[in-house]
């Protein structure tokens, strides 16, 4: 099942490439960090299941919706910006846990995408930072609660990669590609692949005895300090 938000065309894309790979998948549009958006998201899972004559449930659960933008600061930060990113960043995946544990099988997996901003001072995406700071929060807690039931619960934790949402912010400043290039340790951006395989590994048989942890995926960004660098913005 493949959760769209707004862009329903790229979800589409998605569904066609795993249908075109030989497997099955369908598209459910749900606006996170709005009223009843858990409900609509399961009932959404629930009918596209039935329609298909699958069997109802899921194994794998991948909280990766989020907003970030131009996120508020200590000083710019309004009671609606901070509330809407703990709407679709903190408040979302916590309530599609609560109301699709039913529907996890003994034995799943959750997979929640936290972010590097958690573990260093950047001031310029404070609120975002905190919203990751509880998904990880949320990580640890819900592998200790689900655990009886054989479910693994982990997080990724990717630095700025080169996804669609930024492209365009690196081809217009190539000086910022330039720093987030240097402050990774292994000295490039980070691809959606790079991130993907993380969560993909967290999902699979292989990380059948790895619950509660946070596996940092981002180049190592951020491990010391880098001489000479700026985000020249």
């Amino acid at each position: 099942m493949v959760h769209y938000g707004a862009n329903e065309r790229a979800a589409q894309d998605v569904v066609a490439r795993i249908t075109g790979a030989g497997g099955a998948a369908f598209a459910v549009g749900t606006q996170l960090g709005t009223a009843g958006d858990a409900d609509g998201l399961w009932a959404g899972v629930d009918a596209g299941l039935a329609e298909r004559g699958a069997r109802p449930g899921i194994d794998i659960l991948v909280n990766n919706a989020a907003i970030g933008g131009a996120t508020p600061t200590l000083a710019t930060a309004q009671p609606d910006d901070f509330d809407a990113l703990f709407a679709v960043n903190v408040k979302a995946p916590f309530f599609v846990v609560q109301r699709g544990s039913d529907r996890i099988r003994d034995g799943g997996r959750i997979v929640n995408i936290s972010s590097v901003s958690t573990r260093i001072a950047l001031p310029d995406v404070l609120a975002y930072a905190m919203t990751k700071g509880a998904i990880e929060t949320f990580t640890v807690t819900l592998a200790q609660e689900l655990g009886e039931r054989g479910i693994t619960v982990n997080a990724a934790r990717p630095g700025t990669s080169a996804t669609e949402a930024n492209l365009a912010w690196f081809d217009a400043h190539p000086e910022v590609r330039a720093f987030v290039q240097g402050i990774s340790a292994l000295r490039r951006v980070g691809e959606p692949e790079d991130v993907a395989d993380v969560v993909a590994f967290l999902a699979s048989p292989a990380a059948r005895w790895v619950t509660g942890q946070v596996i940092d995926a981002s180049g190592g960004a951020h491990l010391g300090a880098t001489v000479g660098l700026s985000p020249g913005t």
